[in-house]
């Protein structure tokens, strides 16, 4: 079932993985680990789409939030380099933003989700308008948060994109798409690391399997029950979940006619949902990042920048997820099982797919998909391929 390369020292990744592919339905997914900035494992398998065509070693796949991890990586060069500041307020790099008691923002507030602007349901009025930007940047201008900022936080789980992006374009002077390709995958020689496909290089796309994931959240009624048994367990502890407010992040109306799975999906930017990535190109940035912002002699961003970047904000359970995030600055904590990764970060997203960065054991994990249920939060089959490869890095 599985191709490629694995080191005999994480061995239990390619048993873990050849286990969570398909193998009477389609569906596909790869997994790359880097330990120490070697290759340890570089795994595919599985069908990219509903006729069975081989998932290939430079398969793209749509991974959803962990485009935010890369997003939020494509800013801190922009602060490393002395255009931005985290503690500026937005609207001295976006002067259309000061409307509706949002002077006071900054970019701290936003990368780690307390800005109160998460509630994409009141800013549009259907899904499909995600694919304007300059729509989608005027309605965040306009719009009134939901709280002061730093006074709570909620996951702005789409609304995040269009705000950090807009102010990387703002202050670096060129398209979004184009930036990442120059700044980040260019210097890194990543050929497979893309918010906002181009068209010669739609034929590598996987196809979502099943269409219930490209629309993944039609109504708040699948919302209500993902979020209901915890919002029940949370009661008994005094902390309950909104989940009018996580339909208001998630779900703006007409969601279940945007197909995620089409080339129109893919084409334009969405910084903090529609990434197009390969596992090897995930792995290598966040090995990166992991051995403190340096690859082969290449430094991408300096040590001071990435560890004010990895600095835990806030700990508690916010108005959005029902469970504590850790927010870094556009990063969060990496789940794992019996392993500890104190000082890990990255992002997971809908789906199953996920990258991480581990200074402590200069170790990254990334694995894309294109198979599953998920949830808006991510997904176990990432937890458990993250926690085995730090169990052989630990035994390494």
């Amino acid at each position: 079932m599985l191709q490629g390369y694995v080191h005999p020292d994480f061995w239990a990744v390619a048993k873990l993985l050849g286990r969570q592919i398909p193998r009477s339905r389609p569906g596909g997914a790869a997994v790359c680990v880097y330990h120490r900035g070697e290759v340890v494992v570089d795994l595919w398998g599985g069908s990219r789409d509903e006729s069975g065509r081989p998932w290939e070693p430079d398969t793209l796949a749509l991974s959803y939030s962990t485009t935010k991890g890369v997003t939020s990586t494509l800013l801190h060069l922009m602060v490393d380099r002395g255009l931005l500041d985290y503690d500026d307020p937005v609207v001295n790099h976006w002067p259309e933003f000061a409307q509706c008691g949002k002077e006071g923002i900054t970019l701290r507030h936003i990368l780690c989700h307390e800005a109160g602007l998460y509630g994409i349901r009141s800013l549009v009025d259907h899904g499909r308008r995600m694919l304007e930007w300059d729509y989608m940047v005027e309605a965040l201008a306009d719009s009134i948060p939901a709280h002061a900022p730093g006074e709570a936080h909620g996951y702005h789980a789409l609304t995040f994109g269009w705000l950090v992006g807009e102010l990387i374009q703002r202050v670096a002077g060129g398209s979004f798409t184009e930036l990442l390709q120059t700044e980040i995958a260019q210097p890194l020689e990543l050929d497979g690391l893309h918010i906002g496909l181009p068209g010669d290089q739609m034929h590598r796309r996987a196809q979502l399997i099943p269409a219930a994931i490209s629309r993944w959240a039609p109504s708040e009624r699948r919302i209500a029950r993902i979020g209901l048994p915890l919002h029940r367990a949370l009661r008994l502890t005094r902390l309950p979940i909104n989940l009018s407010e996580a339909a208001s992040a998630m779900v703006p109306r007409g969601m279940d006619e945007v197909d995620f799975n089409s080339e129109g999906f893919a084409a334009v930017p969405i910084p903090s949902a529609n990434g197009m990535f390969t596992a090897r190109s995930l792995a290598k940035l966040y090995a990166t990042l992991a051995n403190g912002g340096e690859w082969q002699g290449q430094r991408l961003i300096s040590r001071a920048t990435l560890r004010r970047a990895a600095e835990v904000q806030n700990r508690g359970i916010g108005r959005v997820i029902p469970f504590p995030m850790h927010w870094r600055l556009g990063y969060h904590r990496v789940p794992t099982l019996r392993v500890k990764v104190p000082r890990g970060f990255g992002h997971f997203g809908f789906g199953g797919s996920g990258g991480w960065a581990d200074p402590d054991r200069n170790l990254s994990v990334a694995m894309v998909l294109n198979s599953g249920t998920g949830t808006p939060f991510g997904d176990v089959r990432m937890v458990r391929i993250g926690s085995a490869a730090a169990r052989c890095a630990d035994r390494r």
